[in-house]
């Protein structure tokens, strides 16, 4: 009835082995092929049938088990008023529910052990008022994305790398009541005509969910999940996303108030970085965001926080980013954070920048440093903007001060792999100099990469900024004192 962890994906591997087992036995008993009772290769054939047994006992006590729980889910739902339920607290709704399932388990003749009826609750409450069958791995701090590709399909992330877990759905439809629970809490709808939409969990969570006829294979959810620990640039050293005269660096960066752009691919960890960043920022500014899906966990005191809005189902209502960036300028912010930029409001960001708003910050999807300067720029020619080339170099340049590139790596490790300073425009040509790089160099026993964070010992463009701020020293520190 209710969605929940499959029971038999543990065991497959169990009835395998008590079929090779069972031939392996065979083979070695008199008559058999060998002809011989000779335990083969060291193993005891009458250990192994035991342990296959076992096995496929333990097997069909989970299949009853489940059983058992689906009968209680199907009876609580037959009697409880979902009206009444959805109006109660978490903890009053478990109370109830608890006192339920006793009577039915007394009723039905059921057998279960305290943690089962604690599970079969649990399911329940998420059922009602949660998030079904997610809940668990919303739990779960070590897993960082949730995949749902239709009913039988969850992927998770964890450590960087994908795993298919052993959670399900009972169909398309019990997705689909799920994602339109998520959609409603922010406000927002998701249906035939409206078949995608960006939204947020209440603990900050980012959720795109997009569904049939869109999605040919039932209704899909990504969960890129909220951190609950704040993560610090101290801490991106620990994980080896950073070296310690890096963090330096960039710390120096973000308190010399430089126009920062973050760019990396999906799941890099671009809007991580971002919020390490963002901890350097005098708690006396004021600060305007403006994200699609608000997700930022800025600490300082004096936060403006916007956010877009879709049009509503006559097409009309729309707020866009542009919208917002615009509207933001009158507001009298000392920076502005966009979450992303994706469109035509590249254009006024970059007169933002332009315009007495230094110290901003923001993020972009590109690979390489110069590709974020060149998709930068072909955003703003997309909006319809017919700035002459150099014109527009020259406004970026003006605009950007520094490209931090971020990649998700294949042992999974999140790393800086540039820190690009934009120095200058030379006819069209941006001039721009790495200050770090990330040189790979080998792989270590564990798996893990094995690379440095290596210094251009080229003297930082923005030194007149640090020494501004009173930070030139240790910045030519962090950078090798002998920068040319």
């Amino acid at each position: 009835m209710f969605g929940q962890r499959s029971a038999g994906t543990k065991s497959t591997s169990g009835s395998k082995f008590g079929s090779q087992a069972t031939k392996l036995a065979e083979s070695s008993k008199p008559g058999g092929p060998n002809g011989s009772s000779m335990a083969v290769a060291g193993v005891d054939a009458d250990e192994i049938e035991r342990n296959s047994d076992q096995n496929l006992a333990k097997e069909q006590n989970l299949r009853a088990q489940s059983a058992r729980r689906e009968e209680i889910l199907a009876e609580v739902v037959e009697r409880i008023d979902a009206g009444a339920a959805v109006q109660m607290s978490r903890q009053e709704l478990e109370t109830e529910l608890a006192t339920m399932v006793n009577e039915i388990l007394i009723e039905k003749r059921i057998v279960l052990s305290q943690r089962e009826t604690q599970e079969v609750t649990k399911k329940l409450v998420d059922e009602m008022i949660g998030f079904g069958p997610l809940e668990p791995l919303l739990d779960d701090e070590s897993i960082t994305d949730i995949m749902v590709n239709g009913p039988d399909q969850v992927y998770i992330e964890r450590n960087g790398k994908l795993e298919l877990s052993d959670v399900r759905f009972r169909n398309n439809s019990h997705v689909l009541n799920v994602a339109q629970r998520i959609v409603s809490r922010v406000g927002r709808r998701i249906d035939e005509s409206v078949p995608l939409v960006d939204a947020r969990l209440p603990d900050g969570s980012r959720v795109n969910i997009i569904i049939p006829p869109l999605a040919l294979d039932g209704p899909s959810i990504s969960i890129r999940k909220f951190a609950k620990q704040k993560i610090t640039l101290e801490v991106m050293t620990r994980q080896q996303n950073i070296s310690e005269p890096l963090a330096t660096v960039l710390k120096i960066a973000a308190a010399s108030r430089l126009n920062i752009l973050i760019s990396g691919g999906t799941g890099s960890g671009k809007t991580t970085l971002l919020n390490a960043l963002s901890r350097m920022i005098d708690p006396g500014e004021r600060i305007v965001t403006i994200e699609d899906a608000a997700e930022l966990q800025l600490q300082q005191p004096h936060v403006v926080r916007l956010e877009t809005r879709p049009p509503n189902i006559e097409g009309k209502g729309e707020i866009t980013m542009r919208d917002l960036v615009r509207n933001s300028l009158r507001m009298r912010p000392d920076r502005i954070i966009l979450g992303e930029i994706r469109g035509s409001e590249a254009i006024d960001m970059l007169q933002a920048m332009n315009t007495g708003h230094d110290g901003s910050l923001s993020t972009i999807h590109a690979n390489t440093p110069r590709e974020a300067l060149t998709r930068l720029e072909n955003m703003v020619s997309m909006g319809g903007f017919n700035l002459a080339e150099r014109a527009l170099r020259t406004q970026i340049v003006n605009a950007i001060d520094m490209v931090i590139q971020i990649a998700r790596m294949r042992d999974g490790i999140r790393r800086v792999t540039h820190v690009t300073e934009v120095v200058g425009v030379e006819g069209d040509i941006i001039l721009a100099q790495d200050l770090f790089t990330y040189e790979f160099r080998g792989e270590t026993a564990d798996g893990k990469l094995d690379g440095e964070f290596v210094g251009s010992g080229l003297r930082p463009h923005f030194l007149p900024n640090a020494a501004y701020f009173g930070l030139d020293k240790p910045l030519m520190e962090a950078i090798g004192g002998n920068a040319q």
